[in-house]
């Protein structure tokens, strides 16, 4: 009885530790360059207008990239929603050089809440795009650019 009590709590865990992303998906930056022309567009459909949802960006990038940080545009479009475009800073390393996020080998992978709770205000398609907003064109040592949206 004991094994099938432990097995029970097991399965009970696994399951209540789910995702509950509705969507991800990450592009592949090619070359890993990043140009302000090469603009990673993703169209996330919303079934439940009602739900509050968390967006993050998610990004991955190699040790070799250059800057403690990134400046992006998150363009988002869609049913009765303006056209916008938010500019956000998404620190990669820390203030001694350590990066932020999670390492497989040479490259580090960062989700950043770009925004909180935010309730779409119909149900449909929706389009979000990840511009880069550095200096630099292109972007070296960006491997992908994603995005999560998680409902609450």
């Amino acid at each position: 009885m004991r094994p099938l009590l432990y097995a029970f709590g097991i399965i009970s865990c696994l399951v209540s530790c789910t995702n509950s992303a509705v969507y991800e998906k990450n592009q592949t930056i090619p070359d890993r360059a990043w140009s302000y022309e090469k603009t990673p567009q993703f169209d996330v459909h919303i079934a439940d207008s009602k739900a509050r949802y968390n967006i993050y960006i998610n990004l991955r990038h190699s040790n070799e990239y250059s800057f403690s940080n990134i400046f992006v545009l998150l363009h988002e479009k869609g049913a009765k929603l303006v056209d916008t475009a938010y500019r956000k800073e998404i620190p990669l390393a820390q203030l001694d050089g350590r990066w932020f996020g999670n390492s497989a080998g040479s490259l580090y992978e960062v989700q950043y809440l770009a925004k909180e709770n935010f309730v779409f205000p119909d149900t449909g398609v929706y389009t979000f795009a990840v511009e880069q907003n550095m200096r630099e064109n292109p972007l070296k040592d960006i491997v992908d650019v994603g995005i999560k949206v998680v409902k609450q």
